[in-house]
């Protein structure tokens, strides 16, 4: 057993960890642990930002070990694994053999069974929806005892609320997905910096009905006529080129830092310079997927920059008609705060749904920031954008969240009410009690 945090390493409620490793005795195990310790959470690699990963009992079930690929179709992209095998592990047999994740998020090390609880998205949300829409079934073990197979055609509302179900509806023995084809393990990306706001959202009606992936770095310090200045980014996967999965060099945080190594002055340093690392206001290049999907992956353990406190994400979407009054006000009100993040990151959501009952992404603008812990602070900013998110009828990504209130919860996620009639009783996380006060 060994304490677990979460990637925020906000708010800190350290969990004691109970290991799964063999299949066919995770259920059981699992089991055990309920009826010791009242209530537990399935616990992959611990990727999510806030408490959504967090058990009520801080006692979870971690199944990291569960890693094993039980079935692969190679010919039509089809595998079938547990869930606690990590994209990294599920991309190095992959793209040798011409097949990419259809939907990735920005670090490879998440696992199978967290993208599904949380429904994850990437970069082509715009084309191909959430992690969910790509899952053909899974094995969901109940504390009653029972085994049920999941698909869109089988036990259907179980299937719906799993994907973005939080980890609430069971404990996921395998799951099967399909994969998307490829030529090449390379992207070709054309970066464009552009000066203001509005010239994002131009460039998203321009690329996005163009290109695989799209996504914008901003400058969240940036201020007056520049606000929202940044560098769009739109990739496609490459037509020439090896199939080749090059190892990055990486780096490790050594130790933690005893303050924020974050803070107003770097902030604006670091945000100056990627601004004008670009020398031409369009660039056109060619990288390896790995650099491209996951920048930060290549610096192992990262979070500890934040120091002790840690720091929390905020990630909203708001819907295409208020979105370009939202985000500027957002960034208004970030770049006067005297704080912010180094990774802004700015990107258009599409109108694919997903079948996940409490599915972040909607069709509109997807904005997420990094803020190191500071509470007075951070409470009087997240005030104030919730208000912005709020009005514009957005919503607040909960694989991210540390703050929101049940009552924006429950009034973005209407149908919270039917997930809590299909949760587990073994299943409760800090954020569902935060969220509904059960």
């Amino acid at each position: 057993m060994s304490e677990l945090l979460s990637w925020g390493r906000y708010p800190r409620l350290p969990q004691t960890a109970h290991a799964a490793y063999w299949r066919d005795e995770a259920q059981a195990h699992w089991r055990d642990v309920q009826a010791a310790h009242g209530t537990t959470l399935a616990f992959g690699n611990g990727r999510s930002y806030g408490d959504v990963c967090l058990a009520s009992s801080d006692h979870v079930f971690q199944t990291l070990a569960l890693d094993r690929i039980i079935a692969a179709d190679w010919t039509r992209g089809i595998v079938r694994a547990e869930p606690g095998i990590t994209f990294e592990q599920i991309l190095a047999l992959a793209v040798p053999r011409g097949w990419m994740l259809p939907v990735t998020p920005g670090t490879k090390y998440v696992t199978l069974g967290g993208a599904i609880a949380n429904d994850v998205h990437g970069k082509n949300h715009h084309v191909r929806g959430t992690f969910g829409r790509h899952v053909r079934a899974f094995g969901l073990a109940r504390s009653d005892g029972s085994l049920i197979e999941c698909s869109p055609e089988t036990n259907t509302e179980l299937f719906n609320a799993t994907i973005g179900g939080l980890g609430l509806t069971g404990l996921i023995l395998w799951a099967e997905f399909s994969l998307m084809p490829i030529r090449t393990s390379l992207i070709d990306v054309t970066s464009i910096r552009f000066g203001k706001l509005d010239e994002f959202f131009d460039l998203s009606e321009t690329y996005d009905a163009k290109h695989e992936y799209c996504v914008a770095w901003v400058d969240c310090a940036s201020r007056g006529p520049a606000l929202g200045r940044g560098i769009f980014m739109a990739g496609d996967h490459a037509i020439h080129g090896s199939l080749d999965v090059v190892e990055r060099p990486k780096r490790r945080v050594p130790f933690t830092p005893p303050v924020s190594l974050i803070n107003g002055l770097t902030l604006r340093a670091f945000n100056e310079l990627y601004y004008r690392r670009q020398r031409k206001p369009i660039e056109i290049s060619r990288v390896g997927y790995d650099g491209y999907f996951y920048p930060l992956d290549s610096l192992l353990e990262w979070n500890r920059i934040y120091g002790p406190p840690g720091f929390q994400q905020y990630q909203c979407v708001v819907p295409a008609a208020s979105a370009r009054d939202a985000v500027r006000a957002m960034l208004d009100r970030i770049s006067s705060s005297g704080t912010g993040s180094f990774l802004a990151v700015l990107k258009r959501c599409g109108d694919i749904p997903s079948p996940g009952l409490l599915s972040f992404p909607m069709q509109g603008t997807s904005l997420a920031l990094d803020f190191p812990q500071h509470e007075l602070r951070n409470s009087h900013l997240f005030a104030a954008l919730d208000a912005i998110v709020r009005n514009a009828g957005g919503r607040i990504y909960p694989a991210k969240d540390a703050h929101m209130s049940g009552a924006d919860f429950r009034a973005a996620y209407p149908q919270w009410q039917q997930l809590e009639s299909l949760r587990d009783p073994a299943m409760l996380s800090h954020f569902w009690k935060r969220m509904t006060g059960l």
